[in-house]
């Protein structure tokens, strides 16, 4: 699996009703079982880049393709039930807010992950997932009854679960203390190395991105003007 960005552009509308860019990448490549940490300052659109690469946004201009079992996939030319699917099946998203279903419990929002894609639902996988990331022992809990770290490792067991090839993570251990932050993102890395996964990390925190692998920094690859 390769993901590329090609002349990337993302705008919005400002106060003023004028045009502005926060996303202007050339190029930006991300391999099979590759770990990046991106670090910059806050609002200068690196969620912004996460929701471009995993298609729940579209560029205003350029491209992001994923090449992955000898197909080249472009966002951009895939309808929104089309960007879905490829979505559910080869990509990991763990954004700010985690998403969780209240009404499902732990184990079955991780489930719920797999029940989407029309693969088969693996229970021992999801299983193997909550026990690594320290939830066996809340897997019947539902999402009110967890504190915000439990959910954030309930969130990325959910994004594991169909053993994606690439995994894109807002933030991962904001709510966590740094021993149990740095434990979390070691046993992520180990899965995701086990299924092969290339991931993208945004990160505030410097020991974490060292932890994690290659940093680069937002502001050296995007072109945009900091706002």
């Amino acid at each position: 699996m390769t993901v590329r960005v090609h002349e990337l552009q993302k705008n919005y509308a400002d106060p003023r009703g004028l045009t502005r860019t926060i996303i202007a990448i050339p190029t930006f490549t991300i391999n099979a079982d590759e770990r990046i940490a991106l670090s910059g300052p806050s609002g200068i659109g690196k969620s912004t880049l996460l929701h471009l690469l995993a298609g729940t946004l579209l560029p205003d201009a350029g491209s992001v393709t994923h090449d992955w079992e000898g197909q080249r996939v472009d966002f951009s030319a895939l309808s929104e039930a089309g960007r879905d699917r490829y979505r559910g099946r080869f990509i990991g998203c763990v954004f700010q807010g985690h998403h969780l279903l209240p009404s499902l419990s732990a184990r079955d929002n991780v489930l719920l992950g797999l029940s989407v894609t029309g693969r088969r639902v693996d229970h021992a996988w999801a299983e193997h997932l909550l026990q690594e990331l320290g939830l066996r022992d809340h897997t019947r809990h539902l999402p009110q009854q967890l504190s915000a770290g439990q959910r954030l490792r309930v969130a990325c067991a959910r994004a594991l679960a169909a053993r994606p090839a690439l995994l894109l993570i807002d933030e991962p251990t904001a709510a966590l203390d740094r021993a149990m932050a740095a434990q979390v993102i070691d046993v992520i890395l180990a899965l995701a190395h086990d299924i092969r996964a290339g991931v993208l990390v945004i990160t505030h925190d410097p020991e974490m991105a060292a932890r994690i692998g290659t940093t680069l920094s937002f502001t050296a690859i995007n072109r945009a003007s900091p706002c």
